[in-house]
């Protein structure tokens, strides 16, 4: 063989060895990317090739599927209820993807995950029609309805947890939106999403969740939970030190309180009656940052949170001065935090000290029902201990009982609570947010729900606004809604 010919031979040889070395690098190496990349319109048509299985409450689905015509989706989502549910299910559209639950086990509503292989397989043999297995939820309808519903018009967000499993019951943010209006690919279902885009309301944020804020007096119950456990005072009902006007150190600032309240060396249970800024905000400075940071985050700040949807991390600072402590101490500085985490807040008061893990999804089923994974409560941290819990509830009771939070009181039901007002915006000129954190407990000890409730804003007068005025009645009967679940 001549040279010429020779070259080209090795060329093509070379041409053949890549082509040969690229066709299996997509079959072994990349298929499942290319399998499930979101481009991938294959991907599209199979999600929506059957009717997708559903999301549960207790024994009720939310969710369900309708034929489509004039597309290559032969089915599409439907929601029940879809404004009130969809913090807890996210969407499916053929348009616009999926979120949340609806995303996180699409494998197993639409039936192709890996657990059901025996099952596809059966159906193969026998000619049955493939059908998505169900994802049953800890989510109590009725808490659910009482917090959407009290809610109402208002910007706002509710959690509501089991303190014993840290099972979510209620998880609530509005203003809110129905799945099912873009759920297809038509034009009507363009609209709906660009709507939604485009609102500043922001209607697809899932404020139980993704938002955070400044906790305001709320966030005392954490301060007082650190001075107890770090000894800083023993008794609920020993004065601490805590002189009127207090003027935070380092500084010629005074501390306000919000009014001439009794907080000159008030005692816990009086100083978290009447929400004494002075009290609480010496008490973080005495503490210091190390050890107030370090009862926060055993309390889940500073950390995400997945049940299995992400909560965004709250926030409690890890550098700060003095002063800056004070302020944190009592919500203020760079405090933030979702819903969610002042819902385990208030959890781990009422559990006796200790914090389970936030779940949402108690099993996972089959299209036949069978269940092919459950759920077990896992214990997250122990914030404080019994003693000083119980301690902290005797605080909280007072609240409600003598102090700022009686609109959450239930009848032949212990409620302990905190109220908190939280000031925002340039030199505190927007509207405050109104917080409520509390929990229930049955005749037995046992508490079988915690919740947290922030109105964001609200049409009545500034001054009226307070924790105790607007969240505390939401969260009263998102806690009947449970407790009268049970009976």
């Amino acid at each position: 063989m001549n040279k010429p010919l020779r070259r080209i031979a090795i060329f093509c040889g070379l041409l053949m060895l890549a082509l040969l070395l690229r066709d299996n690098w997509l079959q072994y190496v990349s298929a499942d990317e290319l399998r499930t990349h979101e481009k991938n319109r294959r991907v599209l048509i199979e999600r929506y090739a059957q009717k997708r299985g559903d999301i549960i409450v207790g024994e009720t689905p939310i969710t369900g599927s309708a034929p489509t015509t004039g597309s290559d989706f032969a089915y599409k989502r439907t929601y029940k209820n879809g404004e009130m549910w969809s913090p807890v299910t996210g969407f499916a559209s053929q348009a616009f993807g999926a979120t949340q639950i609806e995303s996180l086990e699409d494998e197993i509503l639409t039936g192709n995950d890996d657990r059901l292989f025996f099952r596809r397989t059966l159906d193969m043999i026998t000619g049955k029609k493939q059908g998505g297995g169900n994802v049953v939820t800890t989510l109590n309808g009725r808490a659910q309805k009482a917090a959407f519903e009290g809610l109402g018009s208002k910007k706002g967000a509710v959690a509501a947890i089991d303190p014993s499993t840290g099972a979510i019951l209620a998880l609530a943010s509005t203003p809110s939106y129905d799945p099912s209006t873009f759920a297809g690919n038509s034009e009507d279902d363009s609209k709906a999403w660009q709507r939604l885009e485009k609102d500043p309301d922001k209607p697809t944020l899932n404020r139980a969740l993704r938002e955070t804020y400044p906790p305001g007096s709320t966030f005392k119950v954490v301060t007082a939970a650190a001075a107890l456990e770090h000894g800083l005072y023993d008794d609920p009902d020993e004065e601490t030190e805590s002189p009127l006007p207090w003027t935070m150190p380092n500084t010629n600032t005074e501390l306000k309180n919000e009014g001439p309240i009794p907080c000159k060396d008030a005692t816990l249970r009086e100083a978290l009656r009447v929400s004494c800024n002075t009290v609480f905000g010496k008490i973080g400075s005495d503490l210091g940052k190390d050890k107030m940071l370090e009862t926060a985050q055993k309390f889940g700040f500073n950390k995400e949170q997945f049940i299995p949807v992400r909560s965004s991390a709250s926030n409690f600072p890890k550098e700060m001065d003095k002063p800056q402590t004070a302020l944190s101490s009592i919500g203020q500085f760079e405090t933030a935090t979702t819903p969610l985490q002042m819902a385990m807040v208030a959890s781990a008061v009422a559990n006796d000290g200790t914090l389970m893990e936030p779940y949402m999804i108690d099993n996972l089923q089959a299209p036949n029902l069978d269940v092919i994974e459950k759920h077990d409560p896992k214990k997250m941290s122990e914030p404080l201990s019994e003693a000083n819990a119980q301690k902290l509830q005797e605080m909280m009771e007072t609240v409600v009982n003598e102090g700022t939070g009686s609109n959450a009181r239930i009848p032949g039901v212990t409620v302990g609570g905190k109220t908190g007002t939280a000031q925002h915006g340039v030199d505190n000129s927007e509207k405050p947010y109104a917080w409520f954190i509390s929990y229930a407990k049955n005749p037995d000890g046992g508490s079988p729900v915690a919740v947290a409730v922030v109105v964001e804003d609200s049409d009545a007068d500034r001054g009226d606004i307070s924790g105790g005025g607007l969240a505390a009645p939401i969260a009263k009967n998102v806690m009947k809604a449970v407790i009268d679940s049970k009976k």
